[in-house]
């Protein structure tokens, strides 16, 4: 099975890509989805962020404040990587099950959607890797617009995660997502066609 590692910076649309992705049928492991998953009440993560943070940290529910948690982390670099101690190796663990699971299936191909890729040192896992790329005056505006941020905070989430110029360099392949979604699809599908993921 070709694993393929898809990673970007903080909205840069790589979330678009793994939607389409997916909507064609391609297995995608969203190390997103899988970061909420292990924090959930009951699970492993969500004690230890309680342990080492506070109960503060969650709602009356039991749930994790992630707002409170996100204010507290891109504030404080030594706690922001703190946090990612705690909770990467969980995220490694459940991505390498389903992986796993992908694998008994006997699936051909597997998309690792996970933002901090290079970050974590997870290119480890794949055989390649596509950034999806924008300007970071696209980033910045878009992040802004979508999260409801001041300028301010909007550069502390994009200073926490290496320059997308630098994640670029790195990559087999780089969507450019400064256009339409339609291009970006185009974009896509030219990489699949073209057989880059044939290892």
């Amino acid at each position: 099975m070709i694993k393929i590692g898809l990673t970007g910076g903080i909205a840069s649309g790589k979330s678009t890509v793994s939607r389409w992705l997916m909507a064609q049928g391609y297995p995608v492991i969203d190390a997103d989805r899988v970061s909420r998953e292990v924090v959930t009440p009951g699970e492993k993560g969500l004690h230890l962020i309680a342990d080492h943070f506070g109960e503060a940290m969650l709602l009356p529910t039991g749930a994790l404040d992630r707002k409170r948690l996100g204010a507290l982390i891109f504030q404080d670099d030594k706690k922001r990587k703190l946090l990612n101690e705690l909770l990467h190796p969980l995220i490694r663990t459940r991505m390498l099950q389903q992986l796993e699971e992908l694998e008994k299936r006997r699936e051909p191909i597997a998309f690792l959607d996970i933002p901090l890729l290079y970050e974590s040192g997870l290119e480890t896992l794949t055989d390649k890797t596509i950034v999806v790329y924008v300007t970071p005056e696209q980033q910045l505006k878009r992040l802004m617009k979508r999260n409801g941020l001041t300028e301010e905070q909007a550069r502390e989430r994009i200073d926490a995660q290496m320059p997308l110029e630098e994640k670029a360099k790195r990559a087999d392949a780089i969507i450019d997502n400064n256009g339409s979604v339609t291009k970006t699809e185009e974009q896509i599908r030219a990489l699949l066609h073209k057989g880059l993921f044939d290892c």
